[in-house]
């Protein structure tokens, strides 16, 4: 994926939606759809978890089931986006913006569950929202795509958030809550290790731009 130029940035609902080739995409193509419905997916998670009180049941499992289908669909939009060269400056900032809303989403009701710290969310959210508003400011400049690192922490939150939310500790035991504590440590760890990394490569670039 090629960042694009300043002077070229554009947001226009006109071009390619759906079909491959080489002129202007959309917008509104399909692949920023995906992300988009991501997005929205967000709020029926924290309803379903509101709805299932701690108890466990039923909507409790919808609820993990709609957090996996709604963080796999990441692969399935950016998989578009490159196949079709769909790739638009609108989907480069939405895609995590859709990631970092519906981890945020989990971490915070599994805080409210009591089965999370809250110094674990707060950790992870100061870096998430702070990268991205950073990523914001930066747009005046340039885009700034995320990086292999980024892209390997999302993938263990991802993995992490799946475990923690799906109540397998009722039919495995409660071996599953220490598999649940090293996951979510790396996670972590690498929630962390990415921000710094970031905002140094972030600072190195700002010096050499001309």
């Amino acid at each position: 994926m090629t960042e694009p130029e300043a002077s070229t940035r554009s947001y226009s609902l006109r071009g390619r939606v759906v079909r491959a080739g080489d002129s202007p995409a959309s917008s509104g193509n399909l692949a920023n759809i995906i992300t988009v419905v991501r997005i929205l997916l967000a709020p029926l998670f924290v309803v379903l978890l509101v709805l299932d009180g701690g108890a466990d049941g039923p909507l409790r499992i919808a609820a993990a089931v709609l957090f996996i289908v709604a963080i796999a669909t990441d692969g399935v939009d950016g998989m578009l986006a490159r196949r079709r060269n769909l790739v638009t400056d609108l989907g480069i900032l939405l895609d995590p913006i859709a990631d970092k809303l519906l981890t945020g989403a989990a971490l915070v009701m599994l805080a409210v569950l009591a089965e999370l710290p809250w110094w674990v969310v707060a950790i992870i959210l100061v870096r998430e929202w702070g990268i991205t508003v950073y990523r914001f400011i930066a747009l005046r400049d340039r885009v700034i795509p995320a990086s292999r690192g980024g892209k390997l922490k999302t993938v263990v939150q991802a993995v992490a958030i799946s475990f923690a939310l799906l109540p397998l500790w009722a039919v495995l035991g409660d071996g599953v809550h220490v598999v649940n504590t090293v996951l979510m440590s790396a996670a972590v760890v690498l929630t962390v290790v990415t921000g710094i990394e970031y905002l140094v490569q972030a600072r190195r670039a700002a010096r050499t731009a001309p």
